[in-house]
């Protein structure tokens, strides 16, 4: 019987030291699994960051596009602005002379007259 207790006791003993063992090997996956937790919300944490900071790069290049788009706009309208300004005659190559006033022209018209006529 002594022997049996005994035995019971080492068993007893051996299933503390394995619930021990357990326990500890549950916490420092706990812990490993938090840390892990941890790293992936130090990350998102970052790439948002990152995001962020690509966002307001593309935001400033769109503002640096446009302001640069409206300067062109405003210096468009100051040379047209100055053309006005130079004269309002127009010049003589852009006025139109039809060409029936010309005397070729006014050949061909009589000759396709007569044509018709006849």
């Amino acid at each position: 019987s002594q022997e049996e207790e005994e035995k019971e006791e080492k068993e007893a003993l051996e299933e503390k030291e394995k619930g021990k063992v357990r326990e500890e090997e549950e916490e420092e996956e706990e812990e490993e699994e938090e840390e892990e937790e941890e790293e992936e919300e130090e990350e998102e944490e970052e790439e948002e960051v990152v995001c962020e900071e690509e966002e307001e790069e593309e935001e400033e290049e769109e503002e640096k596009e446009e302001e640069e788009e409206e300067e062109e706009e405003e210096k468009k309208k100051k040379k047209k602005k100055k053309k006005k300004k130079k004269g309002g005659f127009s010049t003589v190559s852009s006025i139109n002379i039809h060409p029936s006033n010309h005397d070729s022209c006014t050949a061909a018209n009589t000759r396709k007259r007569r044509q018709v006529t006849l």
